[in-house]
């Protein structure tokens, strides 16, 4: 009886998927999105067919992955309905309190948040001053 090697058959290909496979579930391992403890797993499948006279066989190779799945993030959202307009709205405000200001930065915003008129810096808490600078040398004697 002739042997097949496993990377000789299909001229390298179900090498080659087994490998793909191995990356993923190695990716999978090291992503801390995921659960360590999860078993991951490769399974290599290969279904024979045969015809009636056994002298000829189909045969479906398949290499499938279990990897552990990728954990939920959690947030808060405050909805409702403008009764004016009828239109839905939804405000995240994720693990604080509803409706409390928050104070961290908002990069679609910028650095920078108006409270009172005055600009503060969100990374400081100061307020950032923008007014203009006087030049006293220009100032004349009383």
């Amino acid at each position: 009886m002739e042997r097949i090697g496993l990377n000789e058959l299909t001229g390298g290909a179900l090498q080659e998927k087994f490998q793909c496979a191995m990356d993923t579930v190695l990716r999978n391992m090291q992503d801390p999105n995921t659960p360590w403890k999860n078993k991951r797993s490769i399974t290599i499948k290969l279904v024979f067919s045969q015809n009636e006279d056994r002298d000829d066989t189909e045969v479906d190779i398949s290499v499938d992955t279990k990897t552990a799945p990728v954990k939920p993030i959690a947030t808060r959202m405050a909805i409702g309905k403008d009764l004016e307009t009828g239109e839905v709205y939804a405000h995240e405000y994720g693990s604080q309190i509803r409706g409390q200001m928050s104070f961290m930065p908002d990069p679609a915003k910028g650095s920078e948040l108006k409270i009172d008129g005055a600009a503060v810096d969100v990374l400081t808490g100061e307020i950032v001053e923008t007014e203009k600078v006087l030049d006293f040398r220009a100032a004349r004697e009383a």
